[in-house]
């Protein structure tokens, strides 16, 4: 009997190592799937991707799945297209790709990366840049600054980290093939210093990336940088390496569509109303292209249609980025490739599927109402001469615009839930030193701008009676009688879910340009913002800091993601010292609010302090278990290890999106299409949000994606 049983085990392992594993582990699948087995030259390959990807469809479409224990595999719910399938995953080279239809059970051989370097070449990003030597303290201290190229105002080594991770990884991901190596192009021109200084001149962004060099000292983040991409040029390879999917991370589906232009990035995406997740089913998605056009993409994921609306802008004078200096790029020569006027950063969905853009309409000059002089509430109390951003409305129902004047800038924007829909927003950068709010029942009751926005500066109570009083100004100091003014104001902002307050995120000194570190900041809007409100600010733990984003959960828990390294929870009901008062001005009251969970992935190779070189660009909420991994589960946007990373029981889960190499998303949102298919029903939605579609994988013909991320019950559910 003993015998027998031997002989069915080796049996067993022949036919596997034949290819026929699927006989010996079935794999089930319907006619709208592929499915099927990963064999290496050890086995079964655990916790590698399928890719299948078609051209057949009116926009280019690929789904990503993650093999099981058994190396087996579901791509569920194709469209009926002809598909190309192959197999992509750490230790590995792509597999040769495989012609398929749905319905079809396949056995693929994934290949073995021949040597470390070609393992390495599908690695995230931060594996990558985690290489950049980071200036050592006495770069920083007092006699150091200044005469070793470094700027004067760059005072510490986590203003240098927080600043390579908020104002470089931010747009461009930094561990990119497009980044990490140093095009033919800028290479002839001399040394890696001047290959540097060239590129960073190279296409429309060059004036942000030198108001950037100016704040690190152009000749020490140059030649750091130069350093960097020496070193791997010499064969220096990654130091620490990820590990592949595991438990909830093999349960995953990603979908993914072409939508916009190689030419034209996206920032943010959206699905449905935050507020109602339930909203537009199986509608559009829509896409906001910041400075590079006014093409507004479209997504239609059921007939898997990519099409545009163009945003209109009052003023014919109204800049565009065509204006914009810019050097010659590798990739596209001396062609401007942006042309937008209207800088859509960020855009909501209301109730009524109307679609919010915080976009520019105008120059930059405001009207008279928002000046010194101006009897408008606001303006009495803080006027403003200029704004960078305004707002619009469009209204896909009727395909009518409403192009609406603000006197503050707009960064991102968030609906409230008070019985006026309250748009509130965010400044962004240059900080104003103002919250704006637009009153939406309001405006579109009366179509009167003017009457339905308005503002309030950044007050804190620091003389401690509990109401909002006369105070001093941000550069001045406290009176004991008076309350203060901080000239900080919003980056990320969201309205409370569960009272009437709003809190905002604002960046570090780098990004913010004032002398300040980062924020979370709550504000009290009273009956009367403009005059009432009161504003709270909260540092982060000693230690850690750059808070970027923010969303709350259904109990008012904040979330935020720290350029430290890790993604951060505060509940302000845990705090235990007084929350107004002269000891909170400088928000470094209530540590005890504070939970940090380290982000995956090695730290700066000699930087020595806690956290990761993981960089997370925006944080997200789900509160209504859109995504089926819980109530609650927050969500970093990590384009440091190019994935989204899910806190589940305090425990964080990885979701990498492996393809095209150097997936970079800002913002997540999720929808429910239906409520009754389960898993199937529910997902959330992305975009690429680099600038440089063309630094990733399939250079200039590669376009930037909308993701539909699901979560199964197990990796072969169909």
């Amino acid at each position: 009997m003993k015998n027998k049983l031997l002989l069915r085990g080796s049996l067993a392992a022949a036919l596997a190592w034949q290819g026929l594993l699927c006989q010996a582990a079935p794999v089930s699948i319907s006619g709208r799937d592929i499915g099927g087995v990963v064999t290496g030259d050890k086995g079964p390959e655990a916790g590698v991707w399928v890719i299948a990807e078609t051209t057949d469809l009116p926009t280019k479409f690929a789904k990503v799945v993650v093999t099981d224990d058994q190396g087996r595999f579901v791509i569920p719910d194709l469209p009926k297209a002809r598909y190309k399938v192959w197999v992509r995953g750490y230790g590995l080279v792509d597999s040769g790709k495989v012609a398929s239809a749905r319905g079809k059970l396949l056995k693929l051989t994934a290949v073995t990366a021949p040597s470390e370097k070609a393992a390495a070449e599908y690695y995230p990003g931060m594996y990558w840049y985690s290489l950049l030597t980071i200036p050592e303290k006495e770069d920083f201290v007092a006699g150091a600054i200044g005469n070793n190229g470094m700027a004067p105002t760059m005072k510490t080594q986590a203003a240098w980290v927080d600043t390579v991770k908020n104002m470089c990884q931010s747009c461009h991901a930094l561990g990119s093939k497009g980044v990490r190596e140093v095009p033919e192009t800028f290479k002839k021109l001399g040394d890696s210093f001047t290959a540097w200084a060239t590129r960073t001149q190279a296409g429309q962004a060059m004036p942000y990336m030198a108001v950037v060099l100016g704040s690190m000292g152009p000749e020490k983040a140059l030649s750091t940088f130069a350093n960097w991409t020496d070193r791997m040029a010499a064969g220096e390879l990654p130091f620490d390496k990820p590990k592949r999917p595991e438990g909830l991370e093999r349960n995953v589906v990603y979908s993914l569509w072409d939508w916009a232009s190689p030419k034209h990035y996206q920032h943010d995406a959206i699905s449905t109303d935050k507020r109602n997740p339930t909203l537009n089913a199986n509608g559009l998605i829509w896409g906001s292209p910041e400075e590079s056009t006014d093409l507004i993409p479209t997504l239609d994921p059921v007939r898997n249609i990519a099409a545009t609306v163009t945003q209109p802008y009052r003023d014919p004078k109204t800049p565009s980025s065509l204006d914009l200096p810019h050097g010659n790029s590798h990739y596209w020569g001396a062609e401007a490739i942006w042309d937008g006027h209207t800088s859509i950063h960020n855009l909501i969905m209301d109730e009524s599927k109307k679609m919010w853009f915080a976009a520019r309409i105008r120059p930059e000059a405001n009207p008279d109402f928002c000046k010194k002089g101006s009897t408008h509430p606001s303006a009495m109390v803080a006027p403003l001469n200029t704004s960078a951003r305004q707002l619009s409305l469009y209204d896909p129902a009727t395909k009518k615009w409403d192009l609406i004047n603000t006197c503050f800038s707009t960064h991102h924007v968030y609906f409230g839930h008070d019985a006026n829909n309250t748009l509130w927003t965010s400044s962004g950068p240059p900080m104003s030193g103002v919250v704006g709010w637009l009153n939406t029942r309001m405006y579109l009751e009366t179509r009167d701008e003017v009457k339905s926005q308005g503002w309030t500066p950044l007050i804190i109570d620091t003389n401690g009676n509990g109401k909002r009083d006369e105070f001093v100004a941000a550069n001045e100091a406290m009176d004991p009688k008076k309350d203060k003014r901080i000239m900080a104001a919003f980056y990320g902002v969201m309205p409370s879910p569960v009272d009437n307050t709003i809190w905002g995120q604002s960046m570090d000194k780098g990004f913010s340009r004032v002398d300040q570190p980062g924020y979370i900041i709550r504000l009290d809007p009273g009956a009367d913002p403009s005059n009432t409100a009161l504003a709270e600010i909260y540092q982060p733990p000693e230690g850690t800091f750059g808070p970027r984003g923010i969303d709350l959960d259904s109990n008012g828990v904040v979330w935020t993601a720290l350029s430290s390294g890790q993604l951060a929870s505060f509940d302000r009901r845990l705090c235990k010292g007084p929350l107004n008062g002269p000891s909170t001005a400088e928000g470094k009251q209530c540590a005890e609010g504070w939970k940090l969970f380290p982000l995956p992935g090695p730290q700066f190779k000699n930087y020595k302090e806690p956290g990761s070189a993981n960089h997370a660009y925006y944080v997200w909420v789900d509160r209504f278990n859109t995504f089926g991994l819980g109530k609650n589960v927050a969500i970093a946007s990590a384009n440091g290890s190019e994935s989204l990373i899910a806190v589940v029981d305090n425990k964080l889960v990885n979701l990498r999106m492996p393809y095209p190499l150097g997936f970079f998303t800002k913002n997540v949102d999720g929808r429910i299409d239906n409520p009754n298919t389960g898993w199937k029903g529910r997902g959330l939605w992305t975009t690429t949000g680099t600038r440089t579609t063309f630094h990733n994988e399939g250079g200039v013909n590669n376009y930037p994606k909308v993701y539909k991320v699901q979560m199964r019950p197990d990796p072969l559910a169909y």
